[in-house]
């Protein structure tokens, strides 16, 4: 004996239409800090003055990795990276 589809089988197809958001999960200060290898409190400064991309969540900093990625890219492309002597 075969049943047929029930109508909530192709509901949930044509509900599922909102795309799944994956977030890049956040740095606080000292582990962003480790990354760059510089004090959380330098960190912190530069987020405040920004010129590193940082996020205030409540009363604390949070970076993107990709983000200080992007800006290390950037300081290295400016001139500001390391030189080799």
């Amino acid at each position: 004996m075969t049943f047929p589809l029930s109508s909530r089988t192709t509901q949930i197809a044509v509900h599922n239409r909102f795309p799944i958001i994956e977030f890049e999960p956040l740095l606080d200060a000292i582990e962003a800090a480790a990354l760059l290898r510089m004090h959380p409190n330098t960190l912190k400064k530069k987020a405040r003055l920004g010129e590193i991309p940082g996020r205030h969540v409540g009363k604390y900093w949070r970076f993107r990795v990709s983000d200080l990625n992007d800006w290390v890219w950037r300081q290295e492309r400016a001139g500001y990276g390391a030189r080799v002597l």
